[in-house]
């Protein structure tokens, strides 16, 4: 059990994960009781859910904790929101260290089957299913820097001004933070004029396919990035459906999904 815990939670991931992790509350000062389950095994259990796309009750009791607690601190730690914090703090290490490149960043989305739940709607491909979208900016190297997620029947351009506005103020290995791409590329779902103006103000550079003047092959050339991080986070078959009725656990996992594409590049 040992070494898959540490295979699915290395200790690099471990100690940025105790700078984000509410401390633990004492529910019993006088003592006795069951020893709480740890920290770091309950999270190994969440990443083999995302990862192997398992329902809780099918979790392997080879983590220590029951499927039940290992739920509920999943819970507690998206309504604590946990995920954006370890999201935060990771790309703050890549910009530390040099690896964010702001020059060319690219937006795109990918819809997925639902069950139930807000945030689902009719799938533009098929009405009859529900779904659910996964919205995404990544750097010109495919690091995700902002996400989001909606209904399948959102159209795309709705989503871009929340993820430009989303993406948090991220170190740098020199100077201030920095939160705005100098270019952003997008395929034709994106052609409106006061997309276009908007980002204009804030100082971004766009290259936004037009529809029916140019092809989308060749805006590929920059936009095939964001597209692999799609297939990235596909990794973890946890979003090939989403069957979590509550938003913040599918968004939980989407972070989770991009949390390890991030950590991949911190340890290499």
């Amino acid at each position: 059990m040992t070494d898959l815990v540490e295979r699915l939670v290395p200790e690099e991931l471990w100690v940025l994960f105790r700078r984000v992790v509410p401390p633990t509350e004492v529910k019993r000062p006088q003592g006795g009781g069951r020893r709480r389950a740890g920290d770091r095994e309950a999270l190994a259990a969440m990443i083999f859910v995302a990862t192997s796309g398992c329902t809780w009750r099918q979790l392997p009791p080879v983590f220590g904790p029951a499927w039940q607690t290992v739920y509920r601190r999943f819970a507690q730690w998206s309504r604590d929101r946990v995920w954006a914090r370890l999201y935060r703090v990771m790309l703050d290490e890549l910009g530390a260290r040099g690896e964010l490149d702001w020059s060319r960043c690219a937006i795109d989305s990918v819809s997925v089957r639902a069950a139930k739940g807000p945030l689902t709607g009719p799938n533009p491909t098929d009405r009859g299913k529900l779904g659910s979208k996964i919205h995404l900016i990544t750097d010109r190297n495919g690091l995700p820097l902002s996400l989001g997620i909606s209904g399948a029947n959102m159209h795309d351009s709705l989503g871009l001004e929340p993820l430009v506005r989303g993406i948090p103020p991220i170190r740098s290995r020199r100077g201030p933070r920095r939160r705005r791409p100098a270019k952003l590329h997008a395929d034709k779902g994106y052609d409106y004029d006061h997309l276009r103006r908007w980002l204009r103000s804030r100082g971004i550079g766009h290259r936004i396919a037009r529809k029916g003047v140019e092809s989308s092959q060749r805006l590929g050339r920059h936009r095939w990035v964001v597209e692999r991080t799609v297939s990235w986070l596909a990794g973890c078959r946890r979003l090939h459906r989403r069957y979590e009725r509550k938003a913040e656990h599918f968004l939980a996992f989407v972070g989770i999904a991009a949390l390890r594409i991030c950590f991949r590049r911190l340890t290499t």
